[in-house]
């Protein structure tokens, strides 16, 4: 099995069996698309939805947002010989994982499911919200996912410092 990793702003299309393609998320949203008949699927991986009106974006900048992601991924699925009209998603992500952040995860899912609905993408399966990061696999070529939470960190433990006499010998080590 070859594995293909995607971070954010990225993605990948795949037409061949036997290849993953793989990310990880927290407030970001991936969807992966897939047409069943041509075999041929992808993920991308977002930071935002859309930008705010009157937010002017550089044209690198784009590559954050899904409403420039969702274009591209559909666009490269057809340059390989996908058909838009049989198009299938899976959307993961959207957690609100950083406290301070508010529901920009919740956000990002919304703009997802209205992204796909608006184009007439049906949504196989999704797996969005919490406050929990996930690894997202998806063999594009069967059009089957698997997502999983990524288990927390445990805290960084930081010891003290020894106490220094004062006057005393400085040792090397």
């Amino acid at each position: 099995m070859r594995r293909v990793p995607i971070v954010q702003g990225e993605h990948a299309v795949v037409s061949e069996a036997n290849v993953i393609v793989s990310t990880v998320l927290g407030s970001c949203i991936a969807v992966c698309l897939q047409d069943s008949v041509s075999r041929i699927g992808g993920m991308n991986h977002f930071l935002l939805g859309e930008p705010s009106a009157g937010h002017d974006v550089s044209p690198q900048d784009m590559q954050r947002y899904g409403v420039h992601a969702m274009e591209v991924l559909i666009n490269a699925l057809m340059a390989r010989g996908a058909s838009r009209d049989r198009l299938k998603a899976h959307i993961y992500g959207g957690a609100n994982v950083v406290a301070g952040l508010g529901s920009i995860g919740s956000q990002n899912a919304s703009f997802a499911r209205r992204f796909c609905q608006t184009e007439g993408i049906a949504i196989a399966h999704e797996d969005v919200g919490g406050n929990f990061a996930r690894r997202v696999e998806f063999l594009a070529y069967e059009g089957k996912s698997r997502c999983s939470r990524v288990a927390q960190a445990p805290p960084i433990q930081i010891k003290p410092p020894k106490p220094v006499a004062a006057g005393g010998d400085l040792e090397l080590f």
